[in-house]
Protein backbone atom coordinates (compact mmCIF):
# COMPACT_ATOMS: atom_id res chain seq x y z
CA UNK A 1 0.00 0.00 0.00
CA UNK A 2 1.61 3.11 -0.94
CA UNK A 3 1.78 5.66 1.79
CA UNK A 4 2.07 9.67 1.48
CA UNK A 5 4.45 11.82 3.57
CA UNK A 6 5.47 15.64 3.71
CA UNK A 7 9.58 16.14 3.77
CA UNK A 8 10.48 19.52 4.74
CA UNK A 9 14.57 20.68 4.30
CA UNK A 10 14.76 23.67 6.75
CA UNK A 11 17.77 25.05 5.84
CA UNK A 12 19.77 29.55 6.82
CA UNK A 13 18.54 30.76 3.10
CA UNK A 14 15.52 28.36 1.64
CA UNK A 15 13.11 26.03 3.14
CA UNK A 16 12.25 23.20 1.01
CA UNK A 17 9.04 20.81 1.57
CA UNK A 18 7.83 17.69 -0.94
CA UNK A 19 4.77 14.88 -1.07
CA UNK A 20 6.62 11.88 -1.11
CA UNK A 21 4.95 8.51 -2.05
CA UNK A 22 6.48 5.47 -0.02
CA UNK A 23 7.68 2.40 -0.22
CA UNK A 24 9.26 3.79 -3.61
CA UNK A 25 10.27 7.16 -2.05
CA UNK A 26 9.09 9.07 -5.51
CA UNK A 27 8.84 12.87 -5.28
CA UNK A 28 5.58 13.81 -6.53
CA UNK A 29 5.64 17.38 -5.80
CA UNK A 30 7.91 20.22 -4.20
CA UNK A 31 7.55 23.81 -3.01
CA UNK A 32 10.76 26.23 -1.82
CA UNK A 33 10.22 29.60 0.05
CA UNK A 34 12.93 31.64 1.60
CA UNK A 35 13.52 31.34 4.99
CA UNK A 36 14.46 34.97 5.82
CA UNK A 37 15.51 33.91 9.58
CA UNK A 38 16.78 37.31 10.47
CA UNK A 39 12.65 37.76 11.28
CA UNK A 40 11.21 36.17 14.33
CA UNK A 41 11.15 33.40 14.81
CA UNK A 42 7.21 32.94 15.24
CA UNK A 43 7.18 34.12 11.58
CA UNK A 44 9.68 30.96 10.28
CA UNK A 45 7.62 28.86 12.12
CA UNK A 46 3.91 30.20 10.23
CA UNK A 47 5.76 30.20 6.59
CA UNK A 48 6.79 26.73 7.72
CA UNK A 49 3.02 25.70 8.42
CA UNK A 50 1.78 27.87 5.93
CA UNK A 51 3.75 25.16 3.27
CA UNK A 52 2.82 22.56 5.31
CA UNK A 53 -0.71 22.94 4.65
CA UNK A 54 -0.14 24.02 0.89
CA UNK A 55 1.19 20.58 0.63
CA UNK A 56 -1.38 18.92 2.10
CA UNK A 57 -3.84 20.76 -0.11
CA UNK A 58 -1.80 19.47 -3.18
CA UNK A 59 -1.89 16.03 -1.69
CA UNK A 60 -5.50 16.21 -1.22
CA UNK A 61 -5.65 17.40 -4.98
CA UNK A 62 -3.98 14.16 -5.80
CA UNK A 63 -6.21 12.11 -4.28
CA UNK A 64 -3.51 11.36 -1.32
CA UNK A 65 -3.78 11.11 2.67
CA UNK A 66 -0.62 12.24 4.01
CA UNK A 67 -0.16 10.07 7.13
CA UNK A 68 3.22 12.13 8.11
CA UNK A 69 5.50 15.26 8.27
CA UNK A 70 9.04 14.85 8.78
CA UNK A 71 10.96 18.35 9.14
CA UNK A 72 14.82 18.29 8.74
CA UNK A 73 15.98 21.49 10.29
CA UNK A 74 19.77 23.00 9.84
CA UNK A 75 20.32 23.00 13.78
CA UNK A 76 20.84 20.46 16.63
CA UNK A 77 18.34 18.36 17.39
CA UNK A 78 18.50 16.06 20.34
CA UNK A 79 16.90 12.30 20.35
CA UNK A 80 13.24 14.26 21.34
CA UNK A 81 13.18 15.78 18.26
CA UNK A 82 14.02 19.19 20.83
CA UNK A 83 16.08 21.81 18.59
CA UNK A 84 19.14 23.07 20.70
CA UNK A 85 21.07 25.66 19.19
CA UNK A 86 19.78 28.97 17.62
CA UNK A 87 22.82 29.01 14.75
CA UNK A 88 20.81 29.41 11.52
CA UNK A 89 17.39 29.79 12.58
CA UNK A 90 16.28 31.66 16.05
CA UNK A 91 13.95 28.08 17.48
CA UNK A 92 16.11 27.12 20.14
CA UNK A 93 13.37 25.52 22.25
CA UNK A 94 10.66 25.92 20.06
CA UNK A 95 7.92 23.55 20.08
CA UNK A 96 8.25 22.43 16.24
CA UNK A 97 7.45 18.66 16.28
CA UNK A 98 4.28 19.42 18.21
CA UNK A 99 3.05 22.32 16.04
CA UNK A 100 3.80 19.92 13.04
CA UNK A 101 1.80 17.44 14.72
CA UNK A 102 -1.89 19.21 14.85
CA UNK A 103 -1.49 18.82 11.15
CA UNK A 104 -0.43 14.90 10.47
CA UNK A 105 1.81 12.61 13.53
CA UNK A 106 5.51 14.86 13.20
CA UNK A 107 8.99 13.69 13.63
CA UNK A 108 11.63 16.41 13.69
CA UNK A 109 15.73 15.53 12.92
CA UNK A 110 19.00 17.43 11.80
CA UNK A 111 18.82 18.57 7.97
CA UNK A 112 21.90 16.29 7.80
CA UNK A 113 20.72 13.39 9.22
CA UNK A 114 17.70 13.95 7.11
CA UNK A 115 19.72 13.95 4.05
CA UNK A 116 22.35 10.90 4.88
CA UNK A 117 19.32 9.14 5.47
CA UNK A 118 17.54 9.75 2.09
CA UNK A 119 20.58 8.76 0.25
CA UNK A 120 20.93 5.95 2.79
CA UNK A 121 17.85 4.53 1.58
CA UNK A 122 17.09 5.65 -2.18
CA UNK A 123 20.77 7.11 -3.32
CA UNK A 124 24.22 6.98 -2.89
CA UNK A 125 24.86 5.71 0.03
CA UNK A 126 22.61 2.71 -0.62
CA UNK A 127 25.12 0.43 -1.84
CA UNK A 128 27.37 1.05 1.40
CA UNK A 129 27.06 -0.55 4.93
CA UNK A 130 28.99 2.72 6.07
CA UNK A 131 29.23 5.72 5.18
CA UNK A 132 30.05 9.23 5.59
CA UNK A 133 27.48 12.18 4.67
CA UNK A 134 28.68 15.53 4.13
CA UNK A 135 26.56 18.39 2.96
CA UNK A 136 28.18 21.67 1.77
CA UNK A 137 26.09 25.02 1.69
CA UNK A 138 25.45 27.67 3.56
CA UNK A 139 26.88 25.60 6.00
CA UNK A 140 28.76 22.40 6.46
CA UNK A 141 28.01 19.59 8.31
CA UNK A 142 27.94 15.80 8.34
CA UNK A 143 27.08 12.69 9.71
CA UNK A 144 27.69 8.56 9.85
CA UNK A 145 25.50 6.08 8.25
CA UNK A 146 26.16 2.43 9.36
CA UNK A 147 23.79 -0.35 8.44
CA UNK A 148 21.43 2.61 6.30
CA UNK A 149 20.92 4.24 10.14
CA UNK A 150 22.05 8.02 10.38
CA UNK A 151 24.06 7.82 14.04
CA UNK A 152 22.93 10.80 16.23
CA UNK A 153 25.73 10.83 18.90
CA UNK A 154 24.63 11.30 22.91
CA UNK A 155 23.17 14.19 22.81
CA UNK A 156 22.35 14.31 19.16
CA UNK A 157 25.03 16.34 18.23
CA UNK A 158 27.44 14.31 16.46
CA UNK A 159 27.28 16.72 12.76
CA UNK A 160 29.54 19.20 13.79
CA UNK A 161 32.68 19.62 11.88
CA UNK A 162 33.24 23.10 10.40
CA UNK A 163 31.62 25.13 12.66
CA UNK A 164 34.05 24.94 15.47
CA UNK A 165 37.25 26.99 16.30
CA UNK A 166 40.42 25.24 15.48
CA UNK A 167 44.17 26.80 17.04
CA UNK A 168 47.14 26.60 15.55
CA UNK A 169 50.92 27.87 17.36
CA UNK A 170 53.64 28.94 14.55
CA UNK A 171 56.94 26.77 16.35
CA UNK A 172 58.78 29.32 14.53
CA UNK A 173 57.61 32.52 15.78
CA UNK A 174 55.09 31.65 18.45
CA UNK A 175 52.09 33.27 16.34
CA UNK A 176 48.67 31.77 17.02
CA UNK A 177 46.22 31.36 14.18
CA UNK A 178 42.63 30.49 15.04
CA UNK A 179 40.27 29.28 11.89
CA UNK A 180 36.50 28.23 11.57
CA UNK A 181 36.48 26.57 8.86
CA UNK A 182 32.81 27.64 7.62
CA UNK A 183 33.57 30.73 7.82
CA UNK A 184 36.33 30.05 5.25
CA UNK A 185 34.87 27.11 3.01
CA UNK A 186 31.06 27.46 3.04
CA UNK A 187 29.01 29.27 0.22
CA UNK A 188 28.58 32.67 1.74
CA UNK A 189 32.19 32.42 2.86
CA UNK A 190 33.11 32.04 -0.95
CA UNK A 191 31.56 34.90 -1.91
CA UNK A 192 32.32 37.01 1.31
CA UNK A 193 36.05 35.94 0.68
CA UNK A 194 36.01 37.02 -3.01
CA UNK A 195 34.57 40.45 -1.93
CA UNK A 196 37.39 41.05 0.02
CA UNK A 197 39.97 40.16 -2.21
CA UNK A 198 38.60 42.33 -5.39
CA UNK A 199 36.55 44.67 -3.66
CA UNK A 200 33.74 43.52 -6.21
CA UNK A 201 29.83 42.02 -3.85
CA UNK A 202 30.11 38.77 -5.07
CA UNK A 203 26.57 37.41 -4.03
CA UNK A 204 26.60 34.13 -3.46
CA UNK A 205 28.75 31.57 -3.00
CA UNK A 206 27.11 30.04 -6.62
CA UNK A 207 28.43 33.53 -8.18
CA UNK A 208 31.23 32.40 -6.77
CA UNK A 209 32.15 28.88 -8.31
CA UNK A 210 29.98 30.14 -11.64
CA UNK A 211 32.82 32.71 -11.95
CA UNK A 212 35.64 30.32 -11.28
CA UNK A 213 33.85 28.02 -14.09
CA UNK A 214 34.39 30.90 -16.26
CA UNK A 215 38.26 31.63 -15.87
CA UNK A 216 38.15 34.35 -13.19
CA UNK A 217 41.71 33.63 -11.35
CA UNK A 218 40.52 35.90 -7.75
CA UNK A 219 37.22 33.27 -7.77
CA UNK A 220 39.61 30.24 -8.82
CA UNK A 221 41.93 31.36 -5.68
CA UNK A 222 39.17 31.30 -3.01
CA UNK A 223 37.33 28.10 -4.46
CA UNK A 224 40.40 25.79 -4.82
CA UNK A 225 41.84 27.25 -1.22
CA UNK A 226 38.14 26.68 0.55
CA UNK A 227 37.99 23.11 -1.29
CA UNK A 228 41.23 21.97 0.14
CA UNK A 229 40.79 23.17 3.76
CA UNK A 230 37.67 21.41 3.76
CA UNK A 231 39.86 18.11 2.50
CA UNK A 232 42.12 18.46 5.33
CA UNK A 233 39.04 17.99 7.82
CA UNK A 234 37.49 15.82 5.60
CA UNK A 235 40.61 13.59 5.72
CA UNK A 236 41.09 13.67 9.51
CA UNK A 237 37.16 12.47 9.57
CA UNK A 238 37.80 9.37 7.25
CA UNK A 239 41.33 8.91 9.67
CA UNK A 240 39.19 8.84 12.73
CA UNK A 241 35.80 6.48 11.47
CA UNK A 242 37.05 4.79 8.48
CA UNK A 243 33.81 4.89 6.34
CA UNK A 244 33.56 2.66 3.35
CA UNK A 245 32.81 5.59 1.12
CA UNK A 246 32.18 9.73 1.32
CA UNK A 247 29.01 10.90 -0.28
CA UNK A 248 28.94 15.02 -0.67
CA UNK A 249 25.68 16.74 -1.18
CA UNK A 250 24.46 20.50 -0.61
CA UNK A 251 24.65 23.39 -3.43
CA UNK A 252 28.51 23.77 -2.61
CA UNK A 253 29.19 20.05 -2.52
CA UNK A 254 27.13 19.74 -5.87
CA UNK A 255 28.99 22.53 -7.85
CA UNK A 256 31.48 20.64 -9.09
CA UNK A 257 34.64 22.02 -11.04
CA UNK A 258 37.68 23.62 -9.02
CA UNK A 259 35.90 22.83 -5.56
CA UNK A 260 34.98 19.11 -5.75
CA UNK A 261 38.72 18.50 -7.35
CA UNK A 262 40.32 20.57 -4.77
CA UNK A 263 37.97 18.71 -2.22
CA UNK A 264 38.71 15.00 -3.40
CA UNK A 265 42.61 15.97 -3.76
CA UNK A 266 43.08 17.31 -0.52
CA UNK A 267 41.03 14.47 1.47
CA UNK A 268 42.98 11.84 -0.16
CA UNK A 269 46.36 13.85 0.45
CA UNK A 270 45.36 13.70 4.13
CA UNK A 271 44.29 10.40 4.57
CA UNK A 272 47.07 8.49 6.33
CA UNK A 273 46.11 4.94 5.54
CA UNK A 274 47.18 4.25 1.94
CA UNK A 275 44.09 1.16 1.93
CA UNK A 276 41.90 3.92 2.45
CA UNK A 277 42.98 7.06 0.24
CA UNK A 278 41.34 5.46 -2.61
CA UNK A 279 37.93 5.02 -0.90
CA UNK A 280 34.49 6.17 -3.43
CA UNK A 281 34.08 9.46 -3.21
CA UNK A 282 31.01 10.36 -5.00
CA UNK A 283 28.28 13.44 -5.11
CA UNK A 284 24.66 12.86 -3.39
CA UNK A 285 22.71 10.73 -6.42
CA UNK A 286 19.59 12.94 -4.65
CA UNK A 287 20.99 16.01 -5.30
CA UNK A 288 18.98 19.31 -3.61
CA UNK A 289 16.03 16.89 -2.84
CA UNK A 290 17.39 14.53 0.05
CA UNK A 291 16.90 16.29 2.72
CA UNK A 292 13.50 16.50 1.46
CA UNK A 293 13.16 12.29 1.12
CA UNK A 294 15.14 11.76 3.89
CA UNK A 295 12.44 13.87 6.36
CA UNK A 296 9.82 11.99 4.93
CA UNK A 297 11.42 8.74 5.24
CA UNK A 298 12.53 9.50 8.81
CA UNK A 299 8.60 9.02 9.65
CA UNK A 300 8.67 5.84 9.17
CA UNK A 301 12.26 5.62 10.85
CA UNK A 302 10.62 7.01 13.62
CA UNK A 303 7.45 6.12 14.38
CA UNK A 304 7.84 5.26 18.05
CA UNK A 305 8.99 8.81 19.16
CA UNK A 306 6.85 11.11 16.42
CA UNK A 307 4.73 13.03 17.95
CA UNK A 308 1.17 12.36 17.15
CA UNK A 309 -2.10 14.49 16.75
CA UNK A 310 -4.05 15.88 20.23
CA UNK A 311 -7.50 13.31 20.04
CA UNK A 312 -10.48 15.88 20.26
CA UNK A 313 -12.51 15.29 23.45
CA UNK A 314 -15.92 14.45 23.32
Amino acid sequence: MALTRIGLDIGGTKTAGGLVQFPDGQLLARRVVPTRPNRSGNEVLQDTLDLVADLMREAASLGHVVDGIGAGVAELVDAEGTITSAACIPWRGTPLRQRLAELAPAVVDADVRAAALGEAQYGAGSGYDCFVFLTVGTGISYCLVQGGQPYSGSRGNALVLASGRTSHTCQHCGRQSTMVLEDYASGPALARRLAERNGRIAGTGEDVTRAARAGDLDAIEVVRSAGTALGVTLGFLVNVLDPVAIVVGGGLGLSGGHYWESLVESTRVHIWAEGTRELPIVTAALGADAGIIGAAAACSRDRSRMAMPAKESG
